[in-house]
């Protein structure tokens, strides 16, 4: 096979995976940042692009050991992250191998990496004779860090673990949220969608982009996982209520809430993120005061609210299975919540209590999987508050399935597999003491 002999077709779909992998695995970048390196492509190479990124980072860990099979220390930097991506490509994407080890042969060549051209294109080749048939028979442990392994079994034990990891390799479906609820048949019906349990959301596989779908020019909907909608309906009805959204930004719970026809004040600390909700809210028709400031110093009078929804700074770690590049970043070697975080969470509990009217409501709300940012900071607020009580949502504002024994919401990526899973999120709703 001479390299002439391939069309460059989708090269610079792996090019932008290439880099995109880079940035993660080198540089501990989150992938929100890099998605830039595949602006300009044609739809269907960035949509390339982004499946062979997602395929490597959720495949890491055993595509790390079908390269060691053939090199026993795979290179780090570009060429290490030419041969993951063709690896993915090869065993998890099923692609040809004459397009995948030759175009990995071209970026090498165009690279930093040219001198290992010929290792890239010696080593693709024996993984393609290994073949995807062979590769699935590796075990899916090796996909998470040892860490994330070790957290998973202490919460969830080995059954849970296995099946939050299967949830993690499967990815995401694509969740709406109906600014109408009475118009959810309606719309599940235009866009093919199926209705989540409950009937809240509204669920299908990513079909391009979601700009061009009916019923997003018109604001009849907005992207926002399942379980990520749930927290803001376990305030009840919010008619007429002020209502404070607590590190709103990008906003699916400030657009619930003005939907549902609260008076709301969104503060968030991004003004970029925040950019994002005002151009959301114009195309919903939907109205909120938009605060740009940080929680823990915007000044607010005592009792001002009638209901608060927090959705706190944490760890992430229920969404890695839409955001695989998490056990990869800066700082996840700890190997669980950050002491800081802790903080940061409890500081805000506080504050917002102060801000909660007598016979109010507040919803503290993380999208984590570790009790030490959800229920253990629940239960350190009531100590410090006796004012404040927990308190189960109203009957049918969360499928009654996803609440735990103290009528919190509890939920895991591995929960509803047979139409896709859902983000994993600790939400507690509390109620202050009247007058």
């Amino acid at each position: 096979m001479t390299s002439g002999t391939i069309p460059q077709a989708g090269l610079p779909a792996r090019a932008a995976a290439v880099q995109i992998l880079e940035g993660v695995l080198a540089d501990g970048r989150r992938l929100d940042e890099l998605w830039a390196y595949a602006e300009g492509l044609s739809a269907r190479d960035a949509g390339f692009a982004r499946a062979l990124t997602y395929a490597a980072l959720r495949e890491f860990g055993r595509l790390q050991v079908a390269l060691a099979t053939f090199l026993p220390k795979p290179p780090e930097g570009r060429a290490g992250a030419i041969l993951l991506c063709g690896a993915a490509e090869l065993l998890v994407l099923k692609g040809a191998p004459h397009a995948a080890v030759d175009c990995a042969v071209r970026l090498a060549k165009g690279s930093s990496a040219r001198a290992l051209a010929p290792l890239v294109n010696a080593v693709l080749r024996r993984v393609s004779e290994v073949g995807p048939e062979a590769f699935a028979e590796l075990d899916p442990e090796l996909n998470a860090p040892d860490w994330l392994i070790r957290r998973l079994k202490g919460n969830f034990g080995a059954a849970g673990t296995l099946a939050i990891l299967a949830a993690h390799r499967a990815g995401a479906p694509l969740d709406l949220t109906p600014r109408d609820p009475a118009e959810a048949a309606l719309w599940a019906e235009k866009l093919g969608a199926q209705r989540t349990p409950g009937g809240a959301s509204l669920r299908l596989q990513p079909q391009g982009a979601v700009t061009a779908l009916p019923g997003f020019a018109e604001g009849a909907w907005w992207a926002q996982d399942a379980a990520a909608a749930l927290p803001a309906r376990m305030l009840g009805d919010v008619r007429g209520l002020r209502v404070l959204d607590l590190c709103a930004a990008p906003g699916g719970k400030t657009l619930q809430l003005a939907a549902a026809g609260a008076e709301v004040t969104a503060l968030d600390v991004s003004a970029e993120r925040m950019e994002r909700l005002s151009e959301n809210l114009l195309r919903t028709g939907l109205k909120a005061e938009l605060v740009v400031a940080d929680a823990l110093d915007w000044g607010a009078e005592s009792s001002s609210y009638d209901a608060i929804l927090i959705d706190a700074p944490c760890s992430a770690s229920g969404t890695i299975r839409r955001h695989p590049d998490l056990p990869h970043l800066r700082g996840a070697k700890s190997g669980g919540p950050e002491k800081g975080l802790a903080l940061v969470q409890d500081r805000l509990l506080r504050r917002a209590a102060e801000w909660l009217r007598p016979g109010g409501a507040m919803v503290y709300a993380v999208c984590s999987l570790w009790p030490e940012e959800g229920p253990q900071r629940v239960t350190s607020l009531l100590k410090a508050r006796p004012d404040l009580r927990r308190e189960a949502p109203p009957a049918g504002a969360v499928p009654p399935e996803l609440l735990d024994a103290s009528g919190a919401l509890s939920t895991r990526p591995d929960l509803w597999p047979e139409i896709g899973g859902m983000d994993g999120f600790h939400a507690s709703l509390m109620r202050k003491a009247p007058a």
